[in-house]
């Protein structure tokens, strides 16, 4: 298996159901926030993906900004800024895993932890919200290459506190819980103290009474309408819906009557996906059989021996830069037990990147991307 860049890293990599122990203990940072700066520049790129998508959206709304600026120069950032709303802006509030977020206006400058808060933001077309980003799972996909040109990049896995509170943002959209925490990005009622509003992907909240059972593009749907709300970006939601609703409606289940591992990582103990996570919904939009739907988690960890014993027909294969794809067909291919598997033998493999196994917007497009695949496998 490919190694972590450092222990940190690796550690910071888990999903959250690993991530379970005892918070470390840290005072609250005393400091408060200092005016809001200001805003960041478009870069013409991102000027360009905002027009485009008032045209696609079919409507611009004009915010006012929220907070005081030294020189004047917020009002045309802010202008800019508002491209992706479509009309009037009504006050939020939502239950965000068990914590109440009240959005009284649009936020204006945001910090993403994990690709997928990332990617919602530039895919509703709020690039231009963006005032820092963090713990990237991988690049994002092509058609966004640009649109974070400009923004600071403030840790390669879960930023500190004090490097969050140094870009002033008014909100925080977190991928995992586990991005808030004492000894991480900073626990979201101190946050709150700051004035700092925080969201978490619904896919990812951890508590049974708020955690998708199962996961399903309706879920996914819903998060991109809640969070577009934040931003007065209804219009854009429902067309970016109807875009991944067009992606899934080309797919006919060429898995039906197939059975898969979808394996993310592990040696001794394959971490795989369960039955209510990510991996099970887009699993059930190929019509392939998980061989672990008796599992109800998204992941889990399992044994080689289960997995021989339950002989997929295929196998999907998460594929990261800390552990690639290839490495995985490396350890499958290396052991005798794995390697007699005839998904295996004939190199059953499907592959998509790590952003794409998470609940985000790249699920509709990793479906019809590994649909392809299957076709190819001809089976």
């Amino acid at each position: 298996m490919a190694e972590p860049r450092s222990t940190a890293c690796a550690l910071s990599r888990l999903p959250d159901e690993w991530a379970a122990g005892s918070a470390v203990a840290l005072d609250r940072l005393q400091r408060t926030l200092p005016p809001c700066g200001d805003p960041v520049a478009l870069s013409p790129s991102r000027s360009l993906r905002a027009a485009l998508i008032v045209v696609a959206a079919g409507a611009v709304a004009l915010t006012g900004c929220g907070s005081s600026s030294s020189d004047g120069d917020d009002g045309d950032a802010t202008e800019a800024a508002s491209t992706a709303g479509s009309g009037e802006f009504t006050p939020v509030t939502v239950d965000n895993c068990g914590f109440e977020v009240t959005i009284d206006s649009p936020p204006e400058r945001v910090v993403t932890i994990k690709s997928t808060s990332t990617e919602m933001m530039l895919a509703l077309g709020l690039a231009d919200r963006l005032v820092g980003t963090a713990f990237a799972d991988g690049p994002v996909p092509g058609e966004y290459a640009g649109d974070l040109d400009g923004v600071p990049v403030l840790s390669d896995n879960v930023p500190g506190q004090e490097a969050l509170l140094d870009v002033e943002p008014d909100f925080v959209y977190g991928g995992w819980e586990s991005n808030f925490g004492a000894d991480t990005a900073g626990e979201r009622p101190s946050l709150a103290d700051f004035g700092i509003a925080t969201y978490v992907s619904p896919a990812a909240c951890q508590d049974p009474e708020y955690q998708p059972d199962p996961m399903t593009f309706d879920e996914l749907f819903a998060e991109i309408r809640e969070v577009a709300s934040f931003f007065g970006a209804t219009d854009r939601a429902d067309a970016l819906i109807a875009e991944q609703q067009a992606l899934l409606d080309q797919v006919e289940a060429p898995g039906e009557g197939l059975t898969a591992l979808w394996y993310s990582s592990g040696e001794d103990a394959p971490f795989v996906g369960g039955d209510i996570g990510a991996p099970a919904m887009m699993m059930r939009e190929l019509g392939l059989e998980n061989i672990f739907a008796d599992v109800h988690a998204t992941w889990s960890n399992v044994s080689w021996e289960q997995v021989i014993d339950r002989n997929p027909d295929v196998i999907v294969l998460v594929d990261a830069a800390w552990n690639t794809a290839d490495s995985k067909i490396e350890r499958l291919e290396g052991n005798p037990a794995t390697a007699a598997l005839p998904a295996v033998a004939e190199q059953r493999y499907l592959r998509l990147p790590f952003p794409a196994a998470e609940a985000g917007v790249r699920n509709a497009q990793a479906v019809v991307d590994l649909a392809a695949q299957l076709e190819e496998l001809g089976l």
